[in-house]
């Protein structure tokens, strides 16, 4: 659904931010959130709370973990995938409001080293030998292709490059793409497959070259509504705030594309 139709209908109930009438700060509200979105959404959590309204809870991890949690029965109001499968996950569940869901932004693929590094900037294609410039030994850390998203896009792009079945066994799964940031911060990888804006929340890591757009689906980010919020006023306001022009200037600072509505 575009997201002008929900911001719409939200402001029509009177939900959108600096309309919602009276505070509602003594309103909890807990956003399960992709781990790629932490530092943004803890900033967006403290403008929503600077106007008055409850600070909101999150949890970060893989897209995987939550999805699975809210089915087992989390009590998470919001849910902010990484991913279009794993929200398609929850909605064939029946566990969120179909007609709140809405994919505001937009992320790039991109290959990391520590910042060390001798590796020169690159241009990544087919002809990029990944293993190569890991080394003899090196391994190359990304979420796990088996259920992170960002893995799921790793896998997809090491395929475009016909070099999935080599660079598999070589690879470091973390359980979600900050832990994989992490091992190449630390130095325990030579390399790492993680998002931009991952990238450019380090100081630990150097970009290397950004994985061609069609080598893998576009990385987009869609929020909903769980069903345990669907009569929750809060948890749509803070769904319109998110998905508004406030945040997409805070999500913009954080290096993440904003997608037209």
């Amino acid at each position: 659904m575009h997201r002008r139709f929900i911001l719409a209908g939200l402001a029509a109930a009177g939900l959108l931010a600096g309309r919602s009438g009276p505070s509602r700060a003594q309103d909890t509200l807990l956003v399960f959130a992709a781990a790629s979105l932490a530092d943004a959404m803890r900033a967006l959590g403290e403008s929503w709370a600077a106007k008055g309204h409850g600070a909101p809870r999150f949890s970060f991890a893989a897209s995987s973990a939550l999805a699975r949690q809210i089915e087992q029965g989390a009590p998470a109001d919001l849910f902010a995938s990484a991913d279009e499968p794993w929200m398609d996950y929850v909605q064939q569940r029946q566990l969120i409001v179909n007609e709140t869901r809405t994919s505001p932004l937009a992320n790039a693929l991109v290959l990391v080293a520590p910042a060390d590094s001798p590796l020169p900037p690159l241009r990544l294609g087919r002809d990029t030998d990944l293993l190569a410039l890991a080394g003899p030994d090196g391994r190359i850390a990304t979420g796990d292709p088996s259920n992170v998203p960002a893995g799921r896009y790793a896998r997809a792009a090491l395929e475009w490059m016909r070099q999935w079945e080599r660079v598999s066994p070589r690879l470091a799964r973390a359980d979600n793409v900050r832990s994989a940031l992490l091992l190449v911060e630390r130095g325990e990888a030579p390399l790492g497959i993680v998002y931009a804006t991952d990238a450019a929340a380090s100081r630990a890591v150097k970009l290397v070259g950004t994985f061609p757009a069609e080598s893998h689906p576009p990385v987009t980010y869609p929020f909903a509504l769980t069903r345990r919020a669907a009569a929750n006023p809060a948890a749509r306001g803070f769904l319109a705030f998110a998905a508004g022009a406030e945040a997409a200037a805070i999500f913009r600072r954080f290096g993440f594309a904003v997608r037209e509505p």
